[in-house]
């Protein structure tokens, strides 16, 4: 690979690295430093490229010293690849996380996380003797990262260029990085660690109702209208990163009873999804009670989360917060000939008082509390009612911690911010465009249609060019001539102070189907 060059043409963003393709390159086009080529990716991806970029408008600390500063030292900058997609081989660094989330180990190893129970998914771990995490498809095949941080935004790309899956995320932090920075150290692995105990427990759940194992030892299968999946290579991909030859076979493929259904696993999907994002609250509240006493503010540090997963034809996606989702599509209509109107659906729910289900929820859950929303914020606090960390609103011993002022006064009904994420799996169809990921300083300017309308018309015009990039350059207008200012007069604005005109905005945008383009993300800090 070549490493990415920084260009500055008049009036854009500096652009930190570009991918293309390899294998659907047009004839006409020239080799370029400006790019980065790529494997091709295999067949079975149901994603061609994807665009990200992120824009900082907060000043914020590089890196914290939360969870005896391995995060800041060790994690991060085995995942930070902010000019360039890299490739991750087998790495003892990535493994890390078996330091940081010692709740799923049996020691406490030299960093005080969530305690052990007997009623824990680690105690469940013991009697299964399952690969250690070092030993997933992380690190058991090359996967490509890239991903950085911009003010208090994080965002994060994971992608296997030889199964065709990929996982995005955007964090978006607010009171501080710090919880926006314990996500991006450790959920990925979180979530791949809870993959590994659904096909344990897949596994453990085949043999007791099926006494009678074909001798050959046929495993369970997933059944999907024509195709019966096996269950087991389904998820070697995402855990090995290994070659496949048999993803898909007829029904008459020899296969042991039972069958699982595929609704059956997408909720398992799901399940394992929830339960790691879970896991990690639950080490980072930890986390913060062991710290706080020498950083009280940890206690208000949270942090907004999506989660997208692309594996086949199943997009998941799971959110906490205000970040979206928008999937581009024609429905019924043809994306080739343009016969249908472009339509922008929201995949993911907002969750902020604006939202009247999420506003009626809230009051719900604390009837006598007279001052849950006030001045249209949770405690007066926070306008997001579902996010990562704030324990000051969810724990009283949390909100102790703060002196004067920034302490919640009557927190009588804890937790008054919710971290059960929205959960949602679409089945991507021919009529699928592309997916615009973005944090809300996004859709501060831009609705889901106009998002998704300037993605599309840019597309059409610059077949090889970035999306992402593109739609912040278009932001950054717009918010200029909202603020009275040129762009260049905007951006001149150091960070902190810029942040009165817009937020850190991250965005990605996500190419469906095989018609190979540019495979682009930047960061500009």
């Amino acid at each position: 690979m070549r490493g990415g060059i920084m260009i500055k043409p008049e009036g854009e963003l500096k652009v930190s690295f570009g991918y293309q393709c390899n294998s659907n390159r047009d004839s006409s086009w020239e080799d370029s430093d400006e790019y980065e080529t790529l494997p091709e990716l295999r067949r079975n991806s149901s994603f061609s490229c994807l665009s990200g970029a992120a824009l900082s408008a907060n000043a914020t600390l590089a890196n914290t010293n939360i969870c005896n500063g391995l995060i800041g030292a060790e994690i991060l900058p085995s995942w930070d690849s902010p000019n360039s997609f890299r490739r991750v081989p087998s790495s003892p660094t990535l493994s890390r996380l078996d330091i940081l989330s010692s709740s799923l180990q049996s020691s406490m190893s030299n960093l005080s996380c969530s305690p052990s129970t007997p009623d824990s998914d680690s105690y469940l771990l013991k009697s299964m003797s399952p690969p250690s995490r070092s030993e997933g498809f992380l690190n058991a095949m090359e996967v490509q990262v890239a991903g950085g941080a911009a003010g208090e935004d994080r965002v994060q790309a994971v992608c296997s260029e030889e199964n065709g899956w990929l996982f995005c995320a955007i964090y978006d932090g607010f009171n501080g990085r710090d919880a926006a920075d314990f996500l991006a150290g450790t959920l990925y692995e979180t979530i791949v660690f809870y993959f590994k105990l659904l096909d344990w427990e897949s596994s453990q759940e085949s043999i007791k109702a099926s006494s009678g194992l074909d001798l050959d030892g046929s495993l369970p299968c997933i059944e999907d209208d024509s195709n019966t999946i096996n269950e087991e290579r389904f998820l070697s991909q995402i855990y090995t990163d290994r070659d496949s030859s048999v993803d898909n076979v007829s029904k008459n493929a020899s296969c042991a009873k039972p069958k699982i259904s595929t609704d059956s696993f997408r909720h398992g999907v799901l399940d394992s999804l929830q339960r790691a994002l879970s896991q990690s609250e639950n080490d980072f509240l930890y986390m913060v009670e062991q710290e706080m006493e020498d950083r009280p503010d940890l206690v208000s540090v949270g942090s907004c989360v999506l989660v997208v997963l692309l594996h086949g034809k199943d997009l998941y996606t799971l959110n906490l917060g205000d970040s979206r989702a928008v999937l581009a599509t024609y429905g019924n209509g043809d994306f080739m000939n343009g016969s249908e109107r472009l339509e922008a659906i929201q995949l993911t729910d907002s969750h902020t008082v604006d939202d009247e289900g999420e506003r009626m929820r809230v009051l719900c859950d604390h009837p006598d509390d007279p001052m849950t929303i006030v001045a249209g914020r949770v405690k007066g606090k926070l306008k997001v009612t579902r996010a990562f960390g704030v324990g000051y609103l969810k724990k009283k011993k949390l909100n102790d911690a703060l002196m004067g002022i920034l302490q919640v006064r009557n927190l009588m009904s804890p937790p008054y911010v919710s971290t059960q994420p929205s959960l949602n799996v679409h089945r991507i169809s021919k009529s699928d465009c592309f997916v615009v990921v973005g944090s809300d300083g996004l859709f501060d300017f831009f609705t889901n249609d106009e998002a998704v309308k300037l993605v599309h018309s840019y597309i059409l015009s610059n077949p090889s060019g970035d999306p992402a990039k593109f739609l912040l350059e278009q932001l950054v207008v717009r918010a200029a001539n909202c603020a009275g200012f040129s762009m260049e007069e905007l951006m001149n604005i150091p960070a902190g102070r810029r942040r009165k005109y817009h937020d850190d905005v991250t965005v990605i945008v996500i190419i469906l189907g095989t018609n190979q383009r540019t495979t682009k993300a930047s960061t500009c800090v």
